[in-house]
């Protein structure tokens, strides 16, 4: 299935599960129902700054998104992921791409390998979510520049960052070479704080 198809389905899929119309997903993410529309129809290539508004929005990890829709039992999805199945996008703005990693079946972590192209940068708006989500982002090779909310970290090759997902946060290359980094996302409901 083609990356686009997944994330139509998928944006559909957790649109349906909440009982939300269009109209509504427009006025929680800020992204225009026509937009939406297109995108669901597999007609749009939508920047990960529209991803990251719906993903907020929908109250899921951006990672999500690129799930293959539910059309199985939990039973029947693969533990496996090969190279060649794992969904592989290009944001259409800044060029960087993204592969899920992470094999079907269901896992509190998701993988994501990220190749970042030299001199570019995204900011994503994130705010809190019906969820706690925490990444890690390690750095495999390269620099990168990351805020998250009003703190700012240089990352070199082999360092590690760890965040919760609730703030603002920009990627940024400075270097005058690609970097590539893995993402690692762990989801908990929010009522599991009161259990730690």
């Amino acid at each position: 299935m083609d990356v686009h198809q997944i994330i139509a389905r998928r944006i559909r899929e957790l649109r349906d599960a909440k009982a939300w119309s269009l109209e509504a997903l427009a006025e929680r993410s800020s992204v225009s129902r026509s937009n939406i529309s297109l995108i669901e129809r597999g007609e749009s290539s939508p920047t990960a700054v529209v991803l990251d508004k719906l993903a907020t929005a929908l109250g899921v990890p951006l990672a999500s998104l690129f799930e293959h829709p539910d059309n199985a039992s939990a039973t029947e999805l693969s533990p496996h992921s090969s190279l060649r199945d794992q969904p592989v996008w290009r944001d259409p703005v800044s060029g960087y791409i993204r592969r899920n990693v992470s094999p079907p079946a269901w896992s509190p972590i998701q993988l994501v390998e990220v190749d970042f192209p030299r001199g570019k940068e995204v900011s994503y708006d994130t705010s809190a979510r019906d969820a706690d989500i925490h990444q890690q982002i390690w750095l495999i090779d390269g620099s990168m520049e990351i805020t998250v909310g009003d703190r700012q970290w240089q990352l070199e090759t082999g360092d590690c960052l760890t965040m919760k997902l609730d703030s603002p946060i920009r990627f940024r290359n400075t270097s005058r070479r690609r970097a590539r980094y893995l993402v690692a996302l762990c989801s908990l409901p929010l009522d599991s704080r009161s259990a730690r």
